[in-house]
């Protein structure tokens, strides 16, 4: 709610969503779609400022943006099917949550720069505050953290 007072919008504290933003997309793994998800991801880090007054500095963007490429490539890479783009967001975090139908979790590797590869899940752990691996009745879920603010 806000008040107009000689011209001037007053916000009254009342405007702020209540719940999270969220939003999902299907992708069928077909070439492009990962280009598709970031571009998705793009859309929502802009409703976010929209609709949350989100302050998303390039930093917080391109973390966003790194994440949701190297999750769902791995989706692409190791699935035997579709899988779903989840986003979450408010002023201060987003969350990345991609499902896909192939239930093995993934592992991930120590630390090694002689290694060519398998550095998605070690990418994702540096630029996420928290990072979840669960298995789902259809497969399994990676979830990922980011921090908006401040990161």
């Amino acid at each position: 709610m806000t008040y107009r007072l000689d011209g001037v919008v007053i916000p009254t504290g009342f405007d702020v969503p209540v719940e999270p933003l969220r939003r999902a997309a299907h992708f069928t793994g077909e070439p492009g779609c990962i280009a598709e998800s970031r571009h998705f991801a793009a859309q929502f880090l802009d409703q976010l400022r929209t609709e949350w007054c989100a302050t998303i500095d390039a930093k917080a963007e391109g973390a966003v943006l790194l994440v949701v490429s190297e999750l769902v490539t791995n989706a692409d890479r190791h699935s035997d099917g579709p899988y779903i783009l989840e986003l979450e967001g408010t002023d201060t975090t987003l969350t990345v949550a991609v499902y896909d139908s192939n239930g093995t979790l993934p592992r991930v590797f120590p630390r090694d720069p002689q290694r060519i590869g398998r550095h998605g899940l070690e990418i994702v752990r540096a630029l996420a505050r928290d990072v979840g691996v669960e298995r789902v009745p259809v497969g399994k879920r990676v979830r990922a953290v980011i921090d908006l603010a401040g990161g």
